[in-house]
């Protein structure tokens, strides 16, 4: 069948249009799929894609040392984690997670621990494949720590430097396994003389001590008095941990 020069017109027409639409979406998700991670100064750092895991968005990268870490600024107020060489960018912390924080920092002051060994929103390195630095939502540290940590660039406990006596992780929805399972092995490898895992989701505070090489666990809740090696004179119960001191 012939057609008219109106006609081809249209069809050659409609097939352009179609082919410039597969091209801008297959261009679309080229770009979303892969971005560049632009340092403010205008340079650009390294390819990466974002992926997101559980409540916290993995920023995927070429995987990163220590020192690449502990020199990388993106200019925003972003929390990031360090896991396997990747950049964990992490959500704000519940308001009930900072109370908690808040309240053993408040309850441990008051035992006497001088405030210099007292962190919130420090981080250590842990051990992994890749480099892996973690932010617990609490941490006492030893007196060499905090020598060792005294003007350093960031907050970060290396593994250079001696392990904390308490690392606290309140547990966030969505997080139980990062808490419970991965965390442990890895503050284990620090050789971390305790490990609370408090849990406001199962109502109860989980003491893990180093003993001869690994960590034993006890769970206390309600009106249960939270026992610990490190620290005999605290009296805490578990009810009052979960609630900040209510």
């Amino acid at each position: 069948m012939l057609l008219d020069t109106k006609q081809c017109s249209y069809a050659i027409l409609g097939t352009l249009m179609v082919r410039c639409e597969a091209f801008s979406t297959r261009s679309t998700a080229i770009t979303l799929a892969n971005h560049r991670t632009t340092h403010p100064g205008g340079n650009i750092m390294r390819e990466s894609s974002i992926q997101q895991e559980g409540n916290a968005m993995a920023i995927a990268t070429k995987p990163m040392t220590f020192e690449d870490y502990l020199n990388y600024d993106d200019g925003t107020d972003t929390r990031y984690e360090l896991d396997d060489g990747i950049l964990i960018a992490m959500p704000p912390e519940s308001d009930l997670n900072n109370q908690i924080a808040s309240f053993l920092f408040a309850t441990f002051l008051q035992l006497g621990i001088p405030y210099y060994h007292l962190r919130i929103g420090a981080q250590i390195a842990v051990g992994g494949k890749r480099a892996t630095a973690r932010e617990p939502d609490f941490m006492v540290l030893s007196e060499e720590a905090a020598i060792a940590l005294d003007g350093a660039k960031q907050s970060l406990i290396t593994h250079e430097m001696p392990p904390p006596l308490l690392v606290v992780e309140v547990v966030s929805p969505q997080q139980e396994n990062r808490d419970y399972r991965y965390k442990r092995t890895e503050y284990a490898g620090r050789h971390i003389p305790e490990y609370w895992i408090v849990d406001p989701i199962a109502q109860k505070v989980t003491v893990l001590e180093w003993v001869d090489g690994l960590y034993e666990d006890r769970a206390y809740q309600v009106s249960e008095v939270v026992v610990s090696s490190a620290f005999s004179d605290l009296e805490l119960t578990a009810e009052q941990i979960l609630g900040a001191g209510r």
